[in-house]
């Protein structure tokens, strides 16, 4: 009989408790005010949280987050699959995302703040320009992986060519694709905090380096912490969504 799978909520549970002991000893044998203890963090994230000051700098951060998946994972998806499936199309798609996705993208953060300006535009597009980079990868590769023998099988019973990729080529990358969601929500967590300290006055990156400028050791790691969380949060609804779209890897 085959395992179920078991869930990595209580491993994580333990990770997270193990980090913030580590985190507590380390805080207790520097004491040095840079680094401030889970306690005080804790408490200057909820006294951010009571003043109003976090959820406007919150919501500016998942928002620019949430477009940048709306305007690329489903093109980057759609793009990967039929390039792993057509060697007409990866003779066109691969060869310049071989040249494109090795490119440290952050680094265009200024090019690209002097095609689209200053706003929010910017810093959507170099989200989104990551996460479809690294899904669209993924997805080619996943679709590459798919044995030839399943879509003939279901070709020889009438299926056409979109009844195949619902049916066969689809279900079987979906796994890689999530998978290449969560590396990219990682990956964009983190070019967040550099997009959101250029020209604007909102988002987890700015509250970060405010509190950083002002010497606000305790707010600087609850904005830390905060960006963490979001981070953490996003991962988490990737899994139950993959958990809900592919319920035989269970």
């Amino acid at each position: 009989m085959e395992k179920k799978k078991q869930s990595s909520v209580p491993g994580t549970v333990l990770a997270l408790l193990a980090f913030i002991l580590l985190w507590a000893l380390l805080a207790a044998l520097l004491k040095r005010p840079f680094l401030p203890g889970p306690l005080k963090t804790f408490t200057a994230l909820h006294s951010l949280w009571e003043r109003g000051a976090l959820v406007p700098h919150l919501f500016a951060s998942l928002s620019r987050v949430l477009w940048a998946l709306v305007v690329s994972v489903l093109p980057a998806s759609l793009l990967g699959l039929a390039a792993g499936r057509s060697p007409r199309m990866d003779s066109v798609i691969s060869p310049v995302m071989y040249l494109l996705h090795p490119l440290p993208k952050a680094a265009f953060l200024p090019v690209i703040m002097l095609i689209l300006g200053l706003g929010e535009a910017s810093k959507i597009f170099l989200l989104g320009f990551i996460i479809f980079s690294q899904i669209l990868v993924s997805a080619r590769d996943a679709s590459r992986q798919v044995p030839s023998e399943l879509t003939a099988s279901v070709r020889s019973l009438g299926a056409g060519r979109m009844a195949r990729f619902r049916h066969v080529i689809l279900p079987a990358c979906l796994p890689a694709l999530f998978t290449g969601l969560r590396v990219s929500l990682g990956t964009a967590s983190a070019v967040l905090f550099l997009a959101e300290t250029f020209a604007t006055d909102t988002g987890l990156g700015y509250l970060i380096t405010d509190a950083w400028a002002r010497v606000a050791y305790t707010e600087l790691y609850a904005a830390i912490t905060a960006l963490s969380l979001m981070g953490l949060s996003l991962f988490a609804l990737a899994d139950l969504a993959e958990r809900l779209c592919c319920p035989w890897k269970e």
